[in-house]
């Protein structure tokens, strides 16, 4: 089993790289760009066919170490 998890921050919360990514796309010539919300995206693969658990797992995962929930929200996609 395979999992993608989605990590982006929160609105509201401040993304210097992503406003860093805006304005270099805006200097190499690129108009029209607004605005630019940097994540990070994790494949995990998994053992087991139980997909109940895996999401069990996968979220457990997110909470404790792939994501700052804090600050940042997370999704997941398993096939």
């Amino acid at each position: 089993m395979k999992a993608r998890i989605t990590v982006t921050l929160k609105n509201g919360v401040l993304d210097p790289q992503g406003k860093a990514i805006e304005h270099a796309l805006s200097g190499l010539g690129f108009d029209g760009v607004g605005q630019v919300r940097q994540g990070k995206v994790f494949d995990i693969e998994l053992t087991g066919t139980d997909k109940a658990k895996a999401e069990a797992d996968l979220k457990a995962m997110c909470d404790k170490l792939l994501a700052n929930t804090v600050i940042e929200n997370y999704s997941m996609v398993i096939t």
